[in-house]
């Protein structure tokens, strides 16, 4: 499909495909794609970091480091995710583990009580793309994402009825309502 469109497909287009790889595991598909984005944005980290992400999941730790070491020769930084919600007319941002954010207590509390009400209804959090050896500390990270900080101050500072979040990362927006994202999960 990307090769079809009438024009050169921007780096973001690869990026997109490049993510989806990784999601699903795809490693042949994602090294072809990561070559793609790295030769439209030699200096930009984000193909090497999701290129890597892939041969973790995979379990593949020697080309991990591999493309790590590749990324590091060439002084390209890995950022930090970020996520912006609006509310009340503020925009806030927030980072992995954030615990600069003055309603950081009242975050945490929402995130915890929400971690304990879907694991209740069963939900395991999904920790495979989540790049730590321990296994407690995936899920760790997993539950202090960026997002859920997020999303936690938007429904903590929002009426209870008729609530609406929408929140911002590097890539799109994510627009919640009706317990629906608009990503449609794939988030």
């Amino acid at each position: 499909m990307i090769k079809a469109m009438p024009h050169k497909p921007h780096a973001n287009t690869w990026k997109a495909l490049l993510s989806a790889c990784s999601f699903h595991g795809n490693v042949e598909m994602g090294e072809h794609v990561a070559k793609q984005i790295l030769e439209l944005e030699p200096e930009n980290a984000s193909g090497y970091v999701l290129l890597s992400n892939i041969y973790a999941a995979a379990g593949n730790r020697h080309l991990w480091e591999k493309v790590a070491q590749q990324r590091n020769e060439r002084g390209e930084k890995k950022n930090l995710g970020r996520m912006w919600i609006k509310v009340n007319n503020q925009v806030h941002t927030f980072v992995v583990d954030d615990q600069h954010h003055p309603q950081m207590i009242e975050i945490r509390a929402e995130v915890k009580r929400l971690s304990g009400l879907v694991h209740d209804l069963g939900y395991v959090p999904h920790t495979k793309l989540v790049l730590h050896d321990v296994e407690e500390e995936k899920v760790f990270h997993s539950c202090h994402h960026s997002e859920k900080l997020a999303i936690a101050l938007g429904l903590i500072n929002t009426a209870p009825v008729g609530k609406a979040i929408m929140v911002r990362d590097a890539n799109c927006f994510h627009h919640f309502e009706d317990g629906v994202c608009s990503c449609m999960d794939y988030w």
